[in-house]
């Protein structure tokens, strides 16, 4: 049978046609295998087997037409021979070229490479196949085997694709439930740590008692050997007594024998039995009397022992107290050094601030000379001026020539209609200045606070101030002129910060501030007139100053001793008060333009201080914390405030977070000074004690206290 023939050595392999797509099944590729087999060439090595030629061969030629030898001898040799010199088959070089030819032209970066790139040894196999006749039945069995196992390796993965998406889920079930079993066993950590102070708590108090017991075990045993010594010596004296006794029984016997001998003649042998009875009990009382000086003979008198054992007890009384003393002098002397450690540095600090301060401060200004240009000339300004820092002095003129810039304007331009402007301020176009003076419009703002109050009572007070600020002008003014009342009240309160009516208006309306700090402030200041009231029992308006301090302490038990004094400094401000009486009524008064009274602005002062006092502390115990979760917060704030309730809890947490009580789970975490920054715009205030005086003892009315509590 004539078989095929490649072509010559030298001739070159023509390029093989490549298949559309390397992801198709071999059943789909045949007819482009087949095409491939037509126009690639093909060889076999010499003679009708396969070509036997070894990868170690080293000759470039290849015998062709040999005839086989007759001789064993000769054909080893020939054999031997061939295989030195045989070369690697043409036919296997082209199929070698046309593999890496395919490998380089396909693009191994995408998902399937794997697939593309068994491609080519798919074709080459086609080619061996087609090649060899007589294998095609054994090397096509072999191909459909692969195929097969290849298609069900496929399958196998096409069905195990559900079963990731599967185990993705069942991964984050698995993760959420180790959450929920961490959170619990937080939970329980939290209870035990709990139940664990409280145990030592209870250890610590057993252990109080326990050493109450010994002293008292102590001091008893001490009574029982003193009273052992009182009875020892009690012994001692009964029987020195029974020895006494006996001696005068026996000499009364002796002076009975004798008066008996003389008035009357007795029996010889009953004077005799009585002679030795007698010398039997001088015998008797001579060991008796020996014993006890053998016995007492080194002993002190009771009396002088009971006089030493007192001298010994007072001296010792004395050195407790003396040695008490010094220690007590000891730390005194301490603290003041400490102090006087303490006021050498501060003094030295002033000194050099004062040497700063001498170097670059400059001439006092001259205050006078603002009274030509205020309006009211001279009189208005020493009444505005009386009693100002300098830095007072200058808000209040920047207030004054703001005045009256503002006073010149006649139109003020619209802010628009936009999402940022307030709603009270939506207006485009040019508005017209009512110009407001300072006590029409603190007039407006008290009448608008009292409405809003009086809704608040009614309906709850469901709208923002803002909203609520346009429909009371609106509803008082028209709509005409809503805007215009708006524009003006808005650029007054803006320009006045010193009145405290006036600026608290303007940081609410502008969002700065929440508005239930105006309603602490006066719940706060309500609270204070009502205590005033009550300890005033004559209904005469004024007060004592013991009576004044009593109130204050009673309307603000958390206050300081130091805050409580300024207060009553405060108070003595008002002309009308004297040293002995405080007429507390003149304090709440407000003058025709809405300024305050000192001791107003003294509360008020100290309210804000004590607010940041407290926040700094929270913002101290999130220090640790980058990102504050609810739960972080609540631990913070019962850290520095054990005795909030629930109420203002809640209250404080919707501040900080604006979210309702039902979505506090997913609140999402804030920084710790986004949280303080919105507590601060909020009526903030300690609810109870700090936690190292909440275990002190309450002082007595009168004693001074450093904190008190609500």
């Amino acid at each position: 049978m004539a078989r095929p023939r490649g072509p010559s050595r030298g001739e070159s392999l023509p390029p093989p046609t490549k298949s559309s797509s390397y992801q198709s099944q071999p059943s789909s590729l045949k007819c482009i295998h087949s095409s491939k087999w037509k126009t690639l060439p093909f060889q076999f090595s010499a003679g009708s087997h396969l070509s036997t030629w070894p990868a170690y061969a080293s000759g470039q030629a290849i015998l062709q037409h040999s005839q086989p030898c007759c001789d064993p001898e000769k054909r080893r040799y020939g054999s031997e021979q061939a295989s030195l010199t045989i070369a690697k088959p043409q036919y296997l070089e082209q199929m070698e070229s046309y593999l890496r030819e395919e490998l380089q032209s396909l693009d191994l970066t995408k998902d399937n490479a794997q697939e593309l790139k068994l491609q080519p040894y798919r074709e080459i196999f086609e080619f061996f196949i087609e090649a060899f006749k007589t294998y095609k039945p054994l090397l096509s069995a072999i191909k459909n085997e692969y195929e097969i196992t290849l298609d069900a390796q496929r399958e196998k993965i096409r069905a195990l694709e559900p079963l990731k998406s599967m185990f993705a889920t069942v991964s984050d079930k698995c993760t959420q439930k180790i959450s929920a079993f961490k959170k619990e066993e937080n939970a329980k950590i939290k209870t035990l740590m709990k139940e664990k102070l409280y145990l030592l708590k209870l250890i610590d108090k057993m252990k109080e008692e326990k050493a109450s017991l010994q002293a008292q075990v102590n001091k008893l045993q001490k009574n029982v050997s003193e009273e052992y010594l009182h009875y020892r010596n009690e012994c001692d004296a009964r029987k020195l007594l029974l020895a006494d006794l006996n001696e005068m029984r026996s000499q009364q016997l002796e002076m009975t024998l004798h008066q008996t001998q003389d008035v009357k003649s007795e029996d010889i042998v009953k004077l005799t039995l009585a002679l030795k009875i007698a010398r039997r009990d001088l015998t008797k009382a001579q060991v008796e009397l020996n014993t006890m000086k053998a016995d007492y003979g080194d002993v002190v008198p009771r009396r002088d022992f009971e006089s030493q054992e007192k001298k010994y007890s007072d001296l010792c009384q004395q050195t407790v107290t003396l040695q008490k003393d010094f220690d007590q002098l000891q730390k005194e002397y301490d603290t003041l050094l400490e102090v006087h450690g303490e006021t050498v540095e501060e003094r030295n600090r002033f000194y050099n601030e004062l040497q700063q301060v001498l170097r670059s401060s400059t001439p006092r200004p001259d205050w006078a000379k603002c009274a030509g240009v205020v309006p009211g000339g001279v009189d208005r300004w020493r009444f505005l001026a009386e009693g100002k820092t300098s830095n007072q002095l200058v808000d209040l003129l920047l207030e004054e020539m703001g005045a009256a810039v503002l006073r010149e304007k006649d139109i003020f331009p619209g802010l628009g209609k936009g999402d940022k402007v307030p709603v009270y301020l939506r207006y485009e176009g040019q508005v017209k200045n009512r110009k407001l003076n300072k006590k029409t419009v603190v007039n407006i703002l008290k009448d608008l606070w009292k409405e809003r109050i009086s809704a608040h009572q009614q309906i709850g007070g469901q709208s923002s101030l803002p909203e609520f600020f346009l429909s009371y002008l609106q509803k008082r003014y028209g709509d005409a002129s809503a805007f215009e009342m708006a524009y003006s009240i808005y650029e007054s309160i803006k320009l006045y910060r010193s009145n405290h009516i006036m600026s608290l208006s303007y940081e609410i309306l502008t969002g700065k501030v929440d508005e239930g700090v105006y309603h602490g402030l006066n719940q706060m200041l309500s609270n204070l007139l009502k205590e005033l009231t009550a300890i005033d029992s004559s209904n005469s308006g004024a007060l004592t100053s013991k009576q004044f301090n009593l109130a204050l302490r009673a309307a603000f038990p958390l206050k300081s001793n130091e805050h409580i004094q300024e207060l009553i400094e405060a108070s003595k401000c008002k002309a009308e008060s004297t040293e002995d009486l405080i007429f507390y009524t003149a304090l709440f008064n407000e003058d025709a333009e809405g300024n305050t009274e000192p001791f107003v602005v003294k509360v008020w002062n100290q309210y804000v201080t004590e607010k940041q006092d407290y926040l700094r502390e929270l913002q101290n115990e999130l220090a640790h914390v980058i990102e504050v979760k609810v739960d972080d917060l609540k631990t913070a704030l019962y850290a520095i405030d054990p005795t909030i309730d629930n109420l203002t809890m809640d209250n404080y947490i919707y501040l900080a977070y604006q979210v309702p009580k039902e979505e506090l789970e997913q609140a999402v975490p804030l920084p710790v000074e986004t949280i303080i920054e919105k507590l601060l715009a909020g009526d903030i205030r300690r609810a109870g004690p700090l936690p190292e005086e909440a275990s002190r003892p309450t002082p007595e009315e009168g004693e001074p206290r450093d904190h008190d509590y609500y």
